[in-house]
Order: C-alpha cells, then structure tokens, then sequence
C-alpha cells in the first residue's frame, strides 16, 4: 500500500460556465491512514476537490494522484459517498447491496453493509425511494464500507442524519478507519464533530489550501493570545514582534484577543494558550488574506502579509 493518499501539486480546476476558478494552485500531501477533516466555507471547492480526487472530472491545470497514481486507475480502491447520495429510487436496500457485490467483485464485504444497514433497523426489502434522508445515508454509507476501501471520499455526508444516527455512524466509520488501515477525507461544517474524530485538516478558503497538516501540530504551530489594547490594531501587532504572524484580532473593551504563529517568546502583557479546532478554523475563514500554511509536508509558500482587524 502507498504511503500517500492523495497528492495535489498545483492543483485548479475552471468551470467554464461559471465563470471562475473552482479551485487554483492548490498543493499537499495527505498521508494514508489518516482521518482528515475537509473543511471550508459555501462555495470554498471542497466539493470539486472530492469530486477530482475521485476522478469524477479532469483538473484544468496542474496535478492529482491518488494512491500512488491516477485517479481513474484508483477507483477499485476509493469509496465515496456525495452530497445527494445518488442511489436507484425503485431497487430494494437488499438489492442495492446485490448491486454493490456485483461491482465489486473480489473486494466486496457483504457483512459490513449488512450491518451498517441492520443498526439503522431498515427493512431491506424497502424500496430507496421510500427511505428518509437519513435512511438514505445509511444505505450509501454501507455500500461504501462493504467496497473495503483504501481511501474513503465523503462530501458532507451527515447532513441530514438526526445527532443520534450521526454519533454512531460517525464510530462506525471511526472503527473502519482503525481496524482497516483506511484513509478518511470528512467535509462537514460540524466542526466539533471533526475535532473528535480527526488526526487532519485541510482548509479551503476561496478554491486554495489555506491550511493543511496534523491537527495536533497546526494547533501547536498557533497560539491564542490575550493582551492590553492598543489605540490601532497595528499597534497591537507590533507589540507581538515583527516577525509574529498575525491570523486574526479583535479588541473587546481594554484587552486585545489574537490568534497568531509566533515567531518567538511573547512580550510582558500578553498570556497565551493552544486554541481548539474550532478557534483555529474560524480565525482563518474570518481572515481570508493571511497567510498559508502547509505541515505535513508540502509546504505552501508564505508571505510576509499579516492581517489584522
């Protein structure tokens, strides 16, 4: 097996109806065996990244391989559920699952989708069309689980499943992640659900990576600082060092509240702490400009912009 699941080199795709770039210059590495956290907002191309990683469509430029080749020549091995969970509306959930193992052959693990389909308690003699959305969930989730995939594609598949369903799909697919070795990309907007369940994170802002690495160490390379307000916002970054990168910061009565990557020891003044997931997320899409950063271990190229507000 590679030790890479998906690798994007320069990566953009145009659609030429819309009028614009989905994606542009988008590079990293995301090793196999990992747990990532896709995530950005509306309109960010999360969605057409999947979909290329998938090999759905063709890049417009640059690259992408997926397990160690292309993705057309990958497809045995990638599972991938999308946001509208096609599936045929007048075939029984069983005989979905016969189609499954007919697609599959050789590969197909008839008592994983099975399973996944029992613990929602559906009738497998019920037609698809008949199904809730969540039931529909469950119903793609298991044809992609039973597949055994190497690399699992999921574009916001929880969606329309009520919290309960969702806490134990998302152990359902937890389990398959550690017992098979299978690397998992996650687009969802729950990001404390993410910060539970993954060990990466790829941000999108804009159709360009803006963050991608073990969530552990992008936490570690951010800190989430606290200190007097200045008279200016620009102030407040000088008093954090000129090299310190400035991500996001408000000032809330007499204290100046920061997320920065620190470029040394912080002046008098100011405390500091690790931010959660959900923290590091947000200062990033609240401060389109700031600077990219790639850990693991493609490395975007920085800029010595710093962003205030």
């Amino acid at each position: 097996m590679t030790t890479t699941a998906i690798e994007a080199t320069a990566l953009g795709k145009r659609f030429a109806r819309r009028g614009g770039w989905a994606l542009r210059d988008c590079t990293f590495r995301l090793p196999a065996g990992r747990v990532c956290a896709l995530v950005g907002p509306n309109g960010a191309g999360k969605s057409t990244l999947i979909a290329l990683a998938a090999g759905l469509i063709a890049p417009t430029e640059g690259t992408v391989a997926v397990l160690g080749g292309h993705p057309s020549d990958a497809r045995p091995g990638i599972g991938f559920v999308a946001q509208d969970k096609p599936l045929y509306p007048r075939l029984t959930v069983a005989e979905t699952l016969r189609m499954g193992a007919d697609l599959n052959p050789g590969r197909w693990d008839a008592a994983t989708g099975e399973r996944v389909v029992a613990d929602g308690d559906l009738d497998p003699g019920a037609r698809i069309r008949s199904l809730s959305g969540g039931q529909r969930t469950r119903v793609a989730l298991a044809l992609a689980l039973a597949k055994r995939p190497e690399l699992l594609l999921l574009d916001e598949p929880m969606a329309d499943v009520d919290p309960l369903a969702r806490h134990e799909l998302m152990g359902v697919l937890m389990g398959t992640a550690a017992r098979h070795g299978t690397t998992i990309v996650l687009s969802s907007h729950v990001i404390a659900e993410l910060e539970n369940s993954c060990d990466h994170l790829l941000l999108i802002g804009d159709g360009r990576v803006r963050l991608a690495g073990g969530i552990d160490d992008l936490l570690a390379a951010h800190r989430l600082v606290h200190g007097p307000a200045q008279e200016t916002a620009a102030g407040a970054v000088r008093d954090l060092g000129p090299n310190t990168v400035v991500v996001s910061s408000r000032t809330t009565g007499r204290q100046r509240t920061a997320l920065i990557r620190p470029a040394g020891p912080l002046p008098d003044g100011w405390r500091s702490s690790e931010p959660s997931l959900e923290e590091l997320v947000l200062a990033h899409l609240r401060s389109p400009a700031a600077p990219a950063l790639a850990l693991d271990p493609a490395r975007i190229p920085a800029t010595s912009q710093e962003t205030t507000v």
